[in-house]
């Protein structure tokens, strides 16, 4: 499952937005990045093409069944990391943006390390 760290932000954002929303719509998407339509039209295309999501005939976009695990395996990174630099005494903005910087880089080692020695009761639930 190698995919790049953009990639990786597209699907955990349309999963998000789906959980909050229902579905997820390009200018949706465009908002909670912060990028450009032109830019998500592209990412969309290149997931659509990779067997990510899937495009319905209203413009909803939805994961398929790799693009939800990978959407869920980042996300579940990204709440647990930003509890864990919480729980270190980081500021919640700052815990969010920095969990976000490093969610893709982790090794699994050092992530399970953390799940399981650090945050046994605290770890998000999905």
């Amino acid at each position: 499952m190698n995919i790049y760290e953009s990639a990786e932000d597209y699907l955990e954002t349309i999963l998000v937005l789906c959980q909050e929303n229902g579905y997820a719509r390009s200018v949706d998407i465009a908002a909670h990045l912060n990028v450009t339509k032109p830019s998500v039209s592209f990412a969309m295309k290149k997931l659509r093409e990779s067997g990510y999501i899937l495009m319905g005939s209203d413009n909803r976009i939805t994961l398929s069944g790799s693009g939800e695990e990978i959407a869920i395996r980042i996300l579940d990174r990204h709440r647990t990391l930003t509890q864990f630099f919480m729980q270190l005494g980081v500021a919640e903005e700052i815990a969010r943006e920095d969990a976000c910087k490093i969610e893709h880089y982790l090794s699994e080692q050092s992530y399970n390390a953390i799940c399981e020695r650090l945050l046994p009761i605290t770890k998000p639930k999905e």
